[in-house]
């Protein structure tokens, strides 16, 4: 099946009240490991590259790796660029054949953010890509992105901003964050600033940047096996489904992949210290990728059985 477009996904996943699942990509374990879980579950699928995965792998790679999941996945799936913060880069992956990608100018002023997002879909229409922008910021570090602070989306200004640069999806700041340390209490979106925006901009697809859970077990699994993972907290999975339930279509999620994937190698390497082939503790942490994906789309997500 060819790449296609989050159009239809989007329209059925805000009547259905359910999200799909945007998952990072670095290689070709986590893309494998990603498709068969959303294979066995029949659902949609947004595989998105950011600007750490393009240094790492090489746009080359990643399209080639693609192009050969999709001779063998029967399923609608989205490529879509994570966090790209330039018009250029932008271009470069509409080119080179990305059906959605995101212009990050959150870090700009409004005014700025406005004209480079206004840029880009100019550019990316006339191709028939889609355009995910971004107003208001998150905490934290993840990749190459990062901030000290959050600024939280004002609903005004994401209506104007959704009416003058004509983008298609919009990733706003209710509470999450990047990375592992998103809470240093009690974990807390709000859901009163998310209705205000849903309501003034009605069946518009929103977007959940920064909401991995970091599920306690595969913290105590990489602790336990060498890691120092410590007092990592992320955004609780019952935030997260009802927030499908309110215009989020889209929901990022990589942190909680890195996350497993790191437990289980830890695990192995110290329960077989005589192994050395790479192919011994990739298969493992490529099911623990499988295993947390179908997990999300099951219980977070609600998109199995969708396609």
């Amino acid at each position: 099946m060819p790449l296609t477009s989050p159009k239809e996904m989007f329209d059925r996943a805000y009547d259905g009240k359910y999200a799909i699942g945007a998952f990072n990509v670095n290689n070709m374990e986590i893309i494998q490991g990603i498709i068969k879980a959303a294979e066995e579950e029949q659902s949609p699928l947004i595989l998105q590259v950011s600007a750490g995965a393009r240094k790492y792998a090489g746009q080359g790679y990643i399209i080639k790796l693609m192009e050969a999941a999709l001779e063998e996945a029967d399923l609608p799936i989205v490529l879509h660029l994570d966090h790209g913060q330039t018009f250029e880069i932008c271009k470069e992956v509409i080119d080179g054949g990305f059906t959605s990608v995101m212009i990050d100018g959150s870090h700009l002023s409004f005014e700025e953010n406005i004209a480079l997002t206004k840029q880009v879909v100019e550019y990316a229409h006339d191709k028939n890509v889609w355009v995910e922008a971004e107003l208001g910021r998150l905490a934290g570090v993840e990749d190459e992105v990062s901030s000290e602070e959050n600024v939280y989306t004002v609903p005004d200004e994401a209506a104007e901003f959704v009416e003058r640069t004509g983008c298609d999806s919009l990733a706003i700041a209710i509470g999450t964050s990047h990375g592992a340390y998103k809470f240093k209490g009690e974990p807390k979106l709000d859901f009163d600033r998310l209705e205000t925006i849903s309501s003034m901009l009605p069946r518009y697809p929103l977007v959940l940047h920064g909401a991995s859970s970091v599920l306690p077990e595969f913290v105590a699994m990489a602790n336990e096996y060498g890691g120092q993972v410590a007092d990592a907290k992320g955004v609780p999975e019952d935030f997260l489904r009802k927030a499908a339930t309110m215009g989020v279509c889209k929901i990022n999620i990589d942190t909680d992949i890195r996350l497993a994937m790191t437990a289980v190698i830890r695990k192995f390497f110290k329960e077989n210290p005589q192994e050395f082939d790479p192919r011994s503790y990739l298969k493992p942490a490529r099911q623990a990728v499988k295993d947390m994906v179908q997990h999300k789309i099951k219980t977070v997500l609600g998109s199995s059985n969708k396609i």
